[in-house]
């Protein structure tokens, strides 16, 4: 991942389109290029086994979500280390972390218009 200047995210935040996310995790964590291919196939097939539309919508929200963190660096790091706390961390630790990674996703939700609290 690149480094942005004065903590400017990388990119600007993608239209919520299946073409321009995979566009911006090209750019921001080509690594994870396999598992949106692999995501978009499987919610494509549920899309059309169900005549619904709902799985390529949470596709699309839970990948906004994903490029929305990783393209701030420090945001995403911040996540990295509480999912890296959860895995090794003690009870009271994982609690903690646990916490933290529903905040974090909770902002990144909130900051796409995707929470209807």
């Amino acid at each position: 991942m690149s480094t942005s200047a004065a903590g400017q995210p990388l990119i600007p935040q993608p239209p919520a389109t299946v073409a321009a996310l995979r566009q911006a995790v090209s750019r921001i964590a080509p690594a994870a290029l396999p598992a949106f291919a692999r995501e978009l196939d499987q919610a494509a097939d549920q899309s059309r086994e169900g005549s619904d539309l709902a799985p390529l919508q949470r596709f699309v929200a839970q990948w906004g979500v994903y490029v929305h963190i990783q393209r701030q660096p420090h945001l995403a790091a911040e996540l990295r280390h509480w999912e890296d706390t959860a895995e090794s961390g003690h009870a009271t630790q994982a609690r903690q972390a646990a916490s933290e990674i529903g905040r974090i996703l909770d902002e990144a939700h909130q900051a796409l218009g995707l929470l209807t609290r």
